[in-house]
């Protein structure tokens, strides 16, 4: 996950939680006022306040997710260059091989054309 979808994620979260929090602060506000209005009010509140502590918590929990599975992917992408590498190396040596093989029985034909001529 990129850093951008994180930071969404995040200010998801986080508005979210904001929301809940106002939601729980105007509910407590409406209502009648038989005296027992400042209990339920602080309830509320209360029950506010940590539903936006959840949701704080699965949002952290969701971008630690998030950073794990893309630490993940930076590392198979890692291997697989170092792979792609390595075997790019072995072909180039296989390729020099080859052609120094091939030089050499060049050189060969030509050191006995260089012979016969001489032996004529």
């Amino acid at each position: 996950m990129t850093e951008d979808g994180l930071k969404r994620k995040r200010g998801r979260a986080i508005l979210v939680a904001l929301a809940i929090g106002v939601t729980g602060v105007a509910w407590a506000g409406c209502g009648d006022d038989d005296g027992n209005g400042a209990g339920e009010a602080q309830e509320r509140i209360e029950k506010g306040v940590e539903e936006a502590k959840q949701g704080l918590e699965k949002g952290k929990q969701e971008a630690e997710k998030g950073l794990e599975n893309g630490k993940q992917e930076v590392t198979k992408g890692f291997e697989k260059a170092e792979e792609e590498a390595n075997q790019g190396k072995a072909d180039a040596e296989k390729k020099v091989e080859e052609a120094k093989q091939e030089a050499e029985e060049k050189i060969e034909e030509a050191e006995d054309q260089v012979q016969g001529g001489y032996e004529r």
